[in-house]
């Protein structure tokens, strides 16, 4: 055995809330909250537009999604077993009065052709997205090894190298599946090559 070990792990948080049996009604009443919201959001739209944005998403118009649909307040709860969970994980210490608080939430709708280039999340500490709805084709979530800029010289991985020690690792979603990891973490969402849009819910949580 070659003597090595692996050190400064960035680790993924996967769940699912689909094993729910009251999933099915839940998930119906998210996706219509989602879908009001693309309707009636005429700021978010604009900005939308302006942007370039391949679709609709709330992120720069609204911040207070858990008090406009008591569906969100839900989730919110749900999310916050999930985060904590993450944390420990994580061996956050977040001392005897801090806590993790839901900073923001957001909805996403990507159309057909659409995708979200490779960014983080400054301003928190924990991010992640739940998929509402995930057409067969709709595009997954490519995270990015955070030392690609410092590589330099390296030489690329082999095609079958192990999950972990790959410069780019693919995700491919369900309805209800849940992703969260630390908000440095640069990521992209791939083209939407669905004949329907994707839905999703995105959001972070800072240190309080």
């Amino acid at each position: 055995m070659v003597p090595t070990r692996s050190l400064f792990v960035t680790r993924l948080y996967e769940a699912t809330l689909a094993a729910d049996p009251a999933f099915a009604p839940f998930n119906s009443e998210l996706a219509d909250a989602c879908a009001m919201l693309a309707a009636e959001d005429v700021a978010g739209k604009a900005w939308c537009r302006a942007n370039g944005y391949g679709g609709y998403t709330s992120y720069a118009s609204l911040n207070d999604l858990t008090t406009r649909a008591s569906v969100f307040a839900d989730l919110k709860r749900r999310l916050d077993r999930h985060a904590a969970a993450f944390a420990g994980e994580l061996a956050m210490d977040l001392g005897p009065r801090g806590r993790l608080r839901l900073d923001s939430l957001w909805v996403n709708l990507l159309k057909p052709g659409a995708a979200h280039s490779g960014h983080i999340h400054p301003h928190s500490i924990i991010s992640g997205t739940i998929y509402v709805t995930t057409p067969v084709g709709c595009g997954g979530l490519r995270l990015e090894d955070p030392r690609l800029p410092m590589m330099m010289a390296a030489p690329p991985r082999q095609s079958d190298a192990p999950e972990d020690m790959r410069t780019f690792v693919t995700l491919t979603p369900a309805a209800g599946t849940i992703f969260m990891w630390e908000s440095w973490l640069r990521h992209e969402v791939l083209p939407n090559h669905a004949r329907t849009q994707r839905v999703s819910i995105s959001f972070n949580y800072g240190w309080r």
